[in-house]
Formats: structure tokens, sequence, C-alpha cells
């Protein structure tokens, strides 16, 4: 009889953690929609109508952030004040290469910053890093980290992962930490994050290019005081979770309204 009721007693605390976790499944959630026109074959009419929808629906299914290109986001920025919702607006920098440029990437974050943007991904230059040139990468991540965080602003650096090897992925990840800490302490450091992918990089092998398992791993265990975001090629609650026991504490995806249904989205982006 005893052994009964502990039974039951645990299904309902699992019951109740089960349901605290789909409550909250939206807070790990980025709601990204980061494709230009040319690149979905489609009209700007119809890409504007997407942008609309992507933000509309994060606000509607409680998502953490919408992430769009920097010309929309003082759309978002004007739609959510509309709305009075708590939705944050990210944008990318560098996107989707990494190498247009300190100044040129500098420049657009600053718009952006004008523009009302809450949170800042860089593409780090991961080609100069590949190529031994770590001058490149610590200049720009130390004034990218600072003019984001100066402005109170949350500031991720995309290392690519798809483009890296396992040694690479924690070298870059490690040079990332190491500078973010000098530039701008410890403690501020925890409003930084390495992300892993674009979700434009093509491998050879025809993988997706993005978020995997192994990647989150390691750059989990060699990130420091920062967080990590894994993005691209994830499309269901399964997938999101995988992530998160990885060490993610954040998700980009475009099939964020599929995940908190509890469904598999049909998409290859």
């Amino acid at each position: 009889m005893m052994e009964n009721f502990i039974k039951e007693d645990i299904n309902r605390i699992n019951e109740l953690m089960r349901l605290t976790e789909e409550d909250n499944v939206g807070d790990y959630i980025d709601s990204t929609y980061l494709k230009t026109s040319d690149q979905a074959g489609i009209s700007d009419d119809e890409t504007n109508r997407i942008v609309a929808k992507t933000i509309q629906d994060a606000m509607d299914n409680n998502m953490k952030l919408v992430m769009i290109r920097p010309e929309f986001v003082s759309l978002a920025d004007q739609m959510i004040k509309e709305y009075d919702s708590d939705l944050l607006v990210g944008t990318v920098i560098g996107f989707p290469g990494g190498d247009s440029g300190q100044g040129a990437k500098m420049d657009e974050a600053i718009k952006a910053i004008e523009d009302g943007v809450d949170e800042l991904d860089f593409v780090v230059d991961y080609k100069a890093f590949k190529n031994g040139d770590l001058d490149t990468v610590m200049k720009e991540v130390s004034e990218g980290t600072a003019i984001g965080i100066e402005d109170g602003l949350v500031v991720k650096w995309i290392i690519e992962s798809a483009a890296l090897n396992n040694q690479e992925i924690t070298e870059l990840t490690r040079l990332i930490s190491k500078i973010v800490v000098e530039t701008v302490g410890e403690q501020k450091s925890r409003n930084v994050f390495v992300k892993t992918s674009t979700g434009f990089y093509k491998p050879e092998d025809g993988s997706t290019g993005g978020a995997t398992i192994d990647a989150v791993s390691l750059m989990s265990q060699n990130s420091g005081p920062l967080k990590v975001k894994a993005s691209g090629g994830i499309y269901s609650r399964d997938d999101l979770d995988q992530m998160i026991d990885a060490g993610a504490s954040r998700i980009g995806t475009s099939s964020g309204v599929e995940i908190i249904k509890g469904l598999k989205a049909d998409t290859d982006y």
C-alpha cells in the first residue's frame, strides 16, 4: 500500500515537472527567419509577410526572442510595442560568412542598436581563425562584445561549428571566452554566448550544417562563463531536449511553433 502511494506521488511530481517544462519551453526558443527573398525564391512582399508572421507567432506562443535580419529590426520593435509584448528582438551581424570586416560589422551592430535590437548575434570570422589569423578574431570579438554589453544587450558569437573540426571548435570557443572575459569581466560575460551555426553553411558531406550534440557539448565544456546557443537542424521537442541536455541554454529554430505544440516540423531550414 505504502509503495503504491509513493509511486503515485512520484508520478504526480514527474507530471508537474513535465508540465512546467512544457509551459516554459518557449523561454529557450529564438524563433528564427533569416532568408533573403532571393534565397527563398520569393518576392520581397512575401518575405515581409513571413517575417511579420514569425514575429506574431513568437509573441502569441510566448517565445523568448525573434531572430531576424537587420532590416526588419525596426518592424519587430514596432510590433512588439503595439502588442505590449515581452518578446525580445535579435539580429545577425556579418551574416552569414563572417568575413565582411570588423568595421562593417560594427557599423551594422550600431545601426541595429539604434533600431531597437536586444541581442546581437555576430558571425565570428571563422575563416580567419582557420587560417591562423587570431588577431582579426580577437579584435572583432573584443570590440563587438564591448559595443553590445555597454548598451545592456546580450551578445552571441557564431562559430559555424560545421566548418570546424573538434579541436578547432574547442580552441575557438576557448579563445572567444578568454577575450570576452578580458574585455567585459566575468560577471558581464554571462550575457555572452557562443553559438553553433548560421544555418546557411553547407558541408561537403551533405549534412545540414546545423547544431550537433557533440559540438554543443564541446562548446559547453570550453566556454567558461559564456553560455551556449544551439541553432540549425532543430525541428522537434526531442531535438530541443537533446541540445539542452548537451549544454545549450538557448535554441535557434524556425520550427518554434511546432516544437511548442509537440510536433516535428517538416522542413530543412
